[in-house]
Formats: structure tokens, C-alpha cells, sequence
């Protein structure tokens, strides 16, 4: 009795296994699938391609372009699709436009502001340093304890 309760709690897990297995048949649409893949980026992971990704919605979507790939479709139809239901988020490249430019230029921009920050904090630092002059008084006091810090063993 407990091996039947054993096997009909396991059928659902064996048929989602197998809704996820790729399609061992047809290696063309796994390559593709596989290009595809690595040009998409996962909805849900941070920086991670389509490929990379073990997350559900992951799966699903390398499923549902496995099956865009079966039903015929290019590949642009099929990015065009993606950009078209996702926007272009969905691209791990995404394209050069007006709503990406700061997407593109936005690590240079840091880095030049960075580095001119730094630049800036420099010269003041410098300013400090060199504008500091040490009085008559303080030269004799410091000749006197240099001296006798020498005369110690």
C-alpha cells in the first residue's frame, strides 16, 4: 500500500521532468535553442543569459522558444517576438537607442566622474600639505627632540 502512495505522489514530479527535458530528437532546434539562449537574458536572474539560468520562468521561456523554433519561426521572429511581449530588457545585447544610451555610456560616465572626483580630493589634499610652514619656535623644539631621541640607547 505505501509503494502505491509512493508512485502516485511521484507521477506529477516525473511528468514535469519531462516536460523540461530538451528534445533529444532534433539536435538543429537545440543548437538553436542554445544560440537563442545566450542572446536572451533571464526575466528574473541578475545578469544572467537565458542559458545560464535555473530559474522557472527560465525554463519556460527556453520552452516556449523550443516550440517557436519547431512551429518554423527564424530566429529574429522570435527575438522580435520576445522584445515585443518583454521589451528590450529581455536582450543580454541590447540594442543602441535613444532609451539605452545611458545604459551604453553610463559606466563611462562614473568612470570619468570617478576619476575627477579623485583628481579634485588630490589637489585639495595637496593644497593642505604644502601650505603648512613650521615657526621658528617649532624648528628649535623639533632639532631638541630629534637630538634626544639620538642620545638614547
Amino acid at each position: 500500500m505505501r509503494w502505491l502512495l509512493v508512485i502516485i505522489l511521484l507521477i506529477p514530479s516525473l511528468a514535469a521532468a519531462e516536460e523540461a527535458r530538451p528534445l533529444a530528437d532534433n539536435p538543429q532546434v537545440e543548437a538553436r535553442l542554445k544560440t537563442l539562449a545566450v542572446e536572451l537574458r533571464c526575466l528574473v536572474c541578475q545578469n544572467q543569459t537565458l542559458a545560464d539560468s535555473n530559474a522557472p520562468l527560465a525554463e519556460d521561456l527556453r520552452r516556449e522558444v523550443r516550440e517557436m523554433i519547431t512551429k518554423g519561426m527564424s530566429d529574429r521572429e522570435i527575438i522580435d517576438f520576445l522584445v515585443q511581449r518583454y521589451g528590450d530588457f529581455v536582450l543580454y545585447r541590447p540594442p543602441w537607442k535613444a532609451t539605452t544610451t545611458l545604459l551604453w555610456l553610463g559606466p563611462f560616465l562614473l568612470l570619468i566622474a570617478g576619476a575627477t572626483a579623485l583628481v579634485l580630493a588630490l589637489r585639495r589634499r595637496q593644497k593642505k600639505l604644502v601650505d603648512v610652514t613650521l615657526s621658528e619656535a617649532e624648528h628649535n623644539r623639533v632639532a631638541q627632540l630629534l637630538s634626544e631621541g639620538a642620545n638614547r640607547p
